[in-house]
Parts: C-alpha cells; structure tokens; sequence
C-alpha cells in the first residue's frame, strides 16, 4: 500500500550525553519516512534548502524513499538546535530557524496525490490542511501534532482533527489540546472532536493507544543507554503507520501489533544521533526486540 509523509526536514544541532553533533539530518518526515521504509517504501512532501547536504540525500534514496515531492529551493534548510538533561525527557530549545520551511506551499505529484495513507507529520496545521485537501484516495490518515500548534493555531487544529482518523500525540499534548487534567478524560474529549484513534505518547513510560471504547498500553523498551531521543516520536508514528499500511487492515488487532513495532523502532533512534542507528539495522534485530517486549509484557 502506498504511503505519503508530510512534514519537515532540517539540520539539527543536538546536545545530549555530554556529546555534541552540528547540523545532522532530522526533522519529523525525516524521522517518519526513515522508520516508514522498513515495511514500505513511502514518499516524502517537504522542503529543503540548497545547503541541505548532498550525501544525506542519497543515504535517503537508499532506503528507498522516494523524495520526488521533496523540494529543493533556494534559500537555507530549516535548523534546530537543542541540550537535553539528563533524564532525556526533555529537550531545551536553544534556536529554531524555519527559514525556506517557515513559507512551504506543498504541491503534490500525481503519486503523492494518490497515495491511500498519509502521515501529516509533525508541522504547522495550515501546511498539513493544505496536503490532505490534495489528496483523492486516502484510505487512513494520521495527524501528529505538538504543543506549539496546539497554542499558536488551536482553531486551524481543531478544524484538521475533524479530517483524520489517527491523532498522535504526547501526554501533555493531549491534556492541553483537550483541556482537561486527566488523561483518559482527555482521550474522550478528543475521540469526540474528530479522531476516533488515537495514540498518546508517554515517553519512557511507553504509549496508549484508545480506539473508540477499546484501550492498548505498550511500554518502552527497556534500554541501559540512551544516546539522543530527538525524533524519537517522528519515528514512532513512521513505524506505526507503515506496519498498518503494511498489513492493509485497520482492525484494533492490527492497531495493537502496530503499537509494538513503533515502540520497537523508536528504541533503535534513541540509540543514536539522528537515524544513524538504522544505517546498520538488521531485520533479525527488529525481530528480536519485538519478541522480548512481546515476552516481557505478557502474563
């Protein structure tokens, strides 16, 4: 099944570990659509600049990614740069430049255009409204969102989630965009205002998953390091919707297996800067890992 990811590529400046990286490939579609090329081979809708690293592009292709809808324009890639403590939980904003990002019209190629999932991944609300009114097939959709969104262009927001059937979030993120204290109070707060899946990420606490009257937990898979957790739910959301997009089903089966796998992949990023740590992903590792949480989590 063809998959689309919308969303942001940019060079990342990170902190973490007492080590530091300058200008490595992130962004939330670069994150996703990484993840995503396991299980399938998805498209990309972002924009870089002409500074955007030559080489980064062709570790992209070699995934098999395709970037035909991944616009190249003159001007500077977005950058973001980012200290975390030592829990890793959060990261300090140390600069945000959107540069090229901050003023990107998608325009989608005909493949794009008929793809039957779309992941709007992490970015402004207007740029992911303006992608999913493009599109004529979709059969799944999935929004994932943060709390700038959620303060800066909370109508514009409300307004997509009535157009998705999957919002991801974190926990925070939900109580916040639904109002409430509470976060099973929150999850039907927001099943009622569009969405009728949704997935809550609680960090090293794992993740919820909520379909309708139904309720999945998973927990994070148990690490002794952890090297950087930038775009650890970018590739939570690329892994997740590329094991449905895999499998062709939406049953909450499918949905419980999906949340396995996410949790699985995103362990592998932390494990390094950037998505370096899937350059060496083997197959039999992914497998293992799905195992022993499987092992783990069952009575």
């Amino acid at each position: 099944m063809s998959l689309l990811i919308a969303g942001s590529f940019a060079l990342d400046t990170i902190e973490a570990g007492g080590k530091k990286v300058k200008d490595v490939p992130g962004g939330s579609a670069m994150y996703a659509s990484v993840a995503a090329s396991f299980l399938t081979k998805p498209s990309v809708v972002s924009a870089i600049g002409r500074d955007f690293p030559k080489n980064y592009l062709t570790v992209l292709k070699k995934y098999g990614i395709n970037v035909s809808d991944l616009k190249i324009i003159n001007g500077k890639t977005f950058r973001w740069s980012g200290r975390y403590s030592c829990d890793f939980n959060r990261a300090k904003t140390l600069g945000t430049k959107l540069h090229i990002f901050e003023n990107f019209k998608p325009e989608l190629s005909k493949n794009s255009i008929n793809s039957e999932y779309v992941l709007l991944a992490n970015a402004d609300p207007q740029m992911q409204t303006e992608v999913l009114k493009q599109m004529k097939n979709v059969r799944i959709s999935g929004l994932d969102t943060m709390n700038l969104w959620i303060k800066t262009k909370r109508e514009k927001l409300k307004k997509l989630l009535t157009l998705v059937d999957i919002l991801f979030v974190n926990e925070d993120e939900a109580k916040q965009l639904a109002k409430k204290n509470n976060l099973i109070s929150a999850a039907k707060e927001l099943q009622q205002k569009g969405p009728q899946t949704l997935i809550i990420k609680r960090g090293e606490f794992g993740a919820v998953l909520f379909k309708k009257n139904e309720m999945f937990c998973v927990p994070s898979y148990p690490l002794e390091k952890i090297t950087d957790t930038t775009g650890a739910g970018d590739t939570f959301a690329g892994a997740f919707f590329s094991y449905m997009a895999s499998a062709g089903r939406y049953d909450f089966k499918t949905l419980k297996q999906a949340m396995i796998y996410a949790t699985v992949m995103s362990s592998f990023n932390i494990e390094s800067f950037s998505a370096q740590r899937f350059e060496k992903l083997a197959k039999k590792e992914i497998t293992s890992r799905i195992n022993r949480l499987q092992k783990i989590t069952e009575l």
